[in-house]
């Protein structure tokens, strides 16, 4: 592997594969760092509220493809 990027693909490829599910709003444990592609967090719109805390948070995707969190 040429980097961290490319050995944590593989791990994930290597994990949905040993499922049988390649779906991809599947959550993948890295290392104990769960991966959430951004798909399955806006498969509804553009904005997704977030708790943390107490508080809550605002996550939302730009027309350009960005994030913005908000308080």
């Amino acid at each position: 592997m040429s980097s961290i990027a490319d050995s944590i693909m593989e791990a994930s490829s290597r994990s949905l594969e040993a499922d049988g599910d390649q779906s991809p709003h599947k959550f993948v444990m890295l290392n104990r760092i769960r991966s959430i592609n951004s798909d399955a967090l806006f498969s509804d719109g553009d904005q997704v509220f977030i708790q943390h805390r107490g508080e809550q948070y605002l996550l939302r995707r730009t027309r350009n493809g960005k994030l913005i969190l908000t308080k």
